[in-house]
């Protein structure tokens, strides 16, 4: 039946997911109200302001900023009169054990160029011809496993989805696929270790996540000034001035309704919100968990293996980093068995480590002469090896102060300002499910229609939005799962009189 009035949608949850799910339901003419419980949008995308550095608590690396202008140009406006974004060159400057240097450069030209230098003109060739690849997998993947909502796995039995996909290596080990054609050591593993984000490793995960690594390398990587909260305050702010209700300090205690559909929420406080679709941004099965009935979870939720976690330490600095990118990855000696490590859910014994700059992109995010530097380790989930992360998040702090030094960044703990650690059990008490930002893992049997569907089965007019649903994990499949669930909420609208 086609409904004539506006619907009454509540988003719970102000991530990248909530609000971009917010502006496409509500440029759809619906009333829409965005419950958050923190002070500020943003979820993992959040912020710390301490002694004037400004902290970014959780995504790093901005890559497909055309997904943020779409929802500026749904209402008519430009991204850029907004949010300031360039793209970075390089991208990365990666440091391996044996001394050596590889900048992931801004263009496929200037990369070839970069790879010459590096292992010589027929690697150079090879590279061409490996972006070329990541090209045609990552068009032949998108409308398949990213951009589409699934009802079935048959969904995936077309052969016209399929067939070009299983051409281009989309089902062969990253490792295989990228040492298909590239021979050098050091760009396998620059062009492999994206894996980790979907919570595997290279050796194990299937060709289609080298997609993370075309767009990492091939559409490029930009800095945003003020940080990538800079973009959850902007999208924001658009929701609001085209209608969407936010309210910050609202903490919902459980989606309300009887029978076999929502018809709202209620907050800690008591207060209740009426809906004709609720949409769920918290990690999907935290949200399972403490706000639908018990009967609610699907069986395949239950059984959700994790992707490792990560522990990050800030640091506010009164100088600058000595000869540091604006993203910076230094590769462990034994690559394999760092991922063996984290695996197998204990702490690397020779961790691959990550070093952000933000302030390379905006100076103001730091005191006039400082520096802001997030530092990212992978670290098992809470379902590894029993450890103390109080004990060991200090021990962190240290480990990365001195890892920072040896790496010749410079006297960086003579420099340190202030400082804030984020643990596994952190990211735990901040509602994400087994301590992990990177959400349920992206094995075959948690990929594409396998993944948690983005609408409740048990419960009608839910719809789920956000990494541990469809298409998976990162800012632009964040996004992308907003407008999935958008698409959902229409179709739940469609059902109700």
């Amino acid at each position: 039946m086609l409904r004539t009035h506006p619907a009454d949608v509540v988003v719970v949850g102000a991530g990248l997911g909530g609000l971009a799910t917010a502006i496409r339901v509500a440029a759809d003419g619906h009333h829409v109200t965005l419950l958050e419980r923190d002070p500020i949008p943003g979820g993992r995308a959040g912020q710390i302001l301490d002694r004037g550095f400004t902290f970014d608590t959780g995504p790093s690396v901005m890559t497909m900023p055309a997904l943020v202008a779409d929802l500026y140009a749904l209402h008519g406006e430009r991204m850029q009169d907004h949010l300031t974004m360039e793209r970075l060159d390089p991208a990365y400057r990666a440091t391996f054990h044996d001394g050596s240097v590889v900048r992931i450069r801004g263009s496929v030209a200037a990369m070839t160029e970069e790879v010459r230098q590096l292992a010589g003109p027929a690697e150079a060739d090879n590279f061409v011809r490996f972006a070329g690849h990541l090209k045609k997998l990552y068009e032949a993947e998108y409308e398949t496993f990213i951009d589409a909502n699934f009802d079935s796995p048959l969904d995936l039995a077309r052969p016209d989805k399929m067939v070009n996909l299983i051409r281009l290596g989309g089902f062969r080990k990253v490792a295989n696929l990228v040492g298909s054609f590239l021979t050098d050591w050091r760009l396998q593993r620059l062009f492999t270790f994206q894996s980790m984000y979907a919570g595997m490793s290279p050796y194990e995960a299937l060709g289609i996540y080298a997609v993370i690594a075309y767009m990492d390398a091939i559409a490029g990587v930009y800095g945003v000034k003020g940080g990538i909260h800079a973009i959850a305050e902007g999208l924001a702010d658009l929701a609001s001035r085209h209608g969407v209700d936010i309210r910050y300090g609202a903490e919902v205690a459980e989606v309300t309704g009887a029978g076999k559909r929502a018809n709202g929420v209620r907050l800690v406080d008591g207060t209740v919100h009426h809906a004709d679709v609720v949409v769920l941004n918290p990690d999907l099965p935290i949200a399972y968990r403490d706000l639908l009935p018990p009967r609610a979870t699907p069986a395949r939720v239950k059984r959700l293996t994790f992707s490792p976690s990560c522990t990050v330490v800030h640091l506010g600095l009164d100088r600058k980093l000595l000869d540091a990118a604006h993203h910076n990855i230094h590769f462990a000696e034994d690559y394999q068995a760092s991922f063996d490590d984290i695996l197998a859910g204990r702490l690397q014994r020779d961790p691959s480590w990550f070093l952000s700059v933000p302030t390379h992109a905006d100076p103001d995010m730091a005191p006039d002469g400082g520096e802001v530097a997030f530092v990212l380790v992978p670290s098992p989930n809470l379902n590894g090896d029993p450890i103390n992360w109080t004990h060991q998040g200090q021990r962190e702090v240290a480990a990365t102060i001195e890892r920072l030094e040896q790496a010749k960044y410079g006297p960086v703990g003579d420099s340190v300002v202030t400082s804030h650690v984020v643990t596994p059990q952190d990211w735990a008490d901040m509602g994400m499910a087994a301590g992990t930002p990177f959400a349920a893992s992206h094995h075959f049997r948690q990929t594409g229609p396998f993944r948690p569907a983005n609408v409740a089965p048990k419960v009608e007019s839910v719809v789920f939005v956000g990494s541990s649903t469809t298409p998976g994990v990162g800012v632009p499949m964040v996004l992308v799962s907003g407008r999935l669930a958008a698409e959902r909420v229409a179709q739940q609208l469609e059902r109700q009189p």
